[in-house]
């Protein structure tokens, strides 16, 4: 039996992980099969944080720019990372999986407050740790809260599951032609605009050499198979 070549890692989820074709909101299928996956990897020993964006609720970005206080709309999409979260643990601890959510904002009543030391002991000792609220800051996107939480817990690499496997050399849903590209470095990435995490979540992996795998949700399994160090997606490493 393969062995995984990764012990601690970080999943980077998307809130559209979480809903069903067409429709917005939470698919409790949608979020059964995104636990099953983590479980998958639970079982062979990997010690896994998660962290989980909004968008499938609501999309701060989007209503600053139809008006909104920045600040304002940021915190109710932190809020919608909570919900997710949630909604993702409860599928976690269905499976069997002990789990903990970790807000970067106080809510006692609903989830642990982010600290460092705490979240290392908690994956230490087995436990799916979701951090969720993004940083506590308006104006970072949870990109940047994926690549400071496994900077800061330790993780060996960050697991950015999207809806395309991997980066292209343009938007391939615009450009037939674009090439997909298998490996790219962090510079490249920021450089060339490619957009698969803002620049400044790319900029801090960069500084603290944490490699990316960039790969496609959708397809059963993929999960084990980058744990595995099979190669799908795109690897970004300098």
């Amino acid at each position: 039996m393969k062995k995984p070549v990764y012990k601690r890692v970080l999943l980077k989820l998307g809130g559209e992980a979480l809903q069903g074709a067409g429709t917005r909101g939470i698919d409790p299928a949608e979020a059964k099969r995104v636990a099953e996956q983590v479980k998958g990897i639970w079982k062979m020993g990997v010690e896994t944080a998660i962290v989980i964006g909004g968008g499938n609720i609501f999309r701060g970005e989007a209503l600053s720019k139809a008006g909104m206080d920045r600040s304002t709309a940021d915190y109710m999409g932190m809020l919608a990372t909570v919900i997710n979260a949630l909604a993702l643990q409860d599928a976690l601890e269905k499976l069997g999986l002990v789990t903990r959510v970790m807000t970067a904002i106080h809510m006692e009543a609903l989830a642990e407050p982010y600290i460092r030391r705490r979240a290392v002991r908690h994956l230490e000792r087995k436990r799916v740790v979701i951090f969720a609220a993004g940083t506590g800051n308006p104006y970072f996107t949870t990109d940047t809260t994926a690549a400071l939480r496994a900077v800061e817990i330790g993780a060996e690499i960050i697991l950015k599951a999207t809806k395309v496997d991997g980066i292209y050399s343009s938007d391939p849903e615009v450009n037939k032609k674009a090439k997909k590209l298998y490996r790219v470095e962090h510079m490249d990435v920021i450089r060339k605009r490619l957009r698969i995490m803002d620049s400044t979540a790319m900029s801090l992996c960069m500084d603290n050499n944490l490699p990316i795998v960039v790969f496609d949700l959708g397809r059963r399994g993929n999960i084990r198979r980058v744990i595995l160090g099979e190669k799908i997606g795109t690897l970004v490493k300098s």
